[in-house]
């Protein structure tokens, strides 16, 4: 009967000791997400593409506000048929599942220039899709959505 209490005793710190690393790990990886998230807007505002692509998996696709599914390489962005003077982002939840992460929130652009909607403040729900790959988190998929203003 000891032996059996202590074996109990001895699986139930171990459990306790993996679920403590695995928050742990979870908590980094969020912050860096939200490191890298933020780091994306950054780059955007500052119209640095090449920064801003180092961190777009080859076939990084956005479901785009404009209502279209582009590839990232070929989307107004990447294009400088849209541009930003301001862009923040507010991340309302992480969900990580193993090399995948996913970040969704809301966001608040101005676009300017020669940009549709130039001017104007729009709301926007998002959703990033992260994934390791290759050592290396890398933005796989995109939705922004408009929200009405009604």
């Amino acid at each position: 009967m000891k032996y059996i209490l202590f074996i109990v005793i001895i699986l139930a710190a171990a459990n306790g000791l993996v679920a403590g690393q695995s928050a742990k790990q979870t908590t980094a990886l969020e912050q860096e997400t939200r490191r890298l998230e933020q780091a994306q807007v950054d780059a955007l505002l500052r119209n640095d593409l090449a920064e801003m692509e180092k961190h777009w998996a080859e076939d990084y696709t956005v479901n785009n506000p404009f209502n279209e599914v582009v590839k990232a390489n070929k989307g107004p962005i990447r294009t400088g048929t849209l541009v930003y003077s301001a862009f923040v982002r507010e991340i309302e939840t992480i969900l990580v599942h193993e090399k995948t992460v996913i970040v969704m929130g809301r966001e608040t652009v101005i676009p300017t220039g020669n940009s549709p909607d130039a001017g104007k403040t729009i709301n926007r729900r998002f959703i990033n899709v992260w994934m390791k790959k290759k050592d290396k988190w890398k933005l796989v998929a995109r939705h922004a959505s408009v929200i009405c203003q009604n």
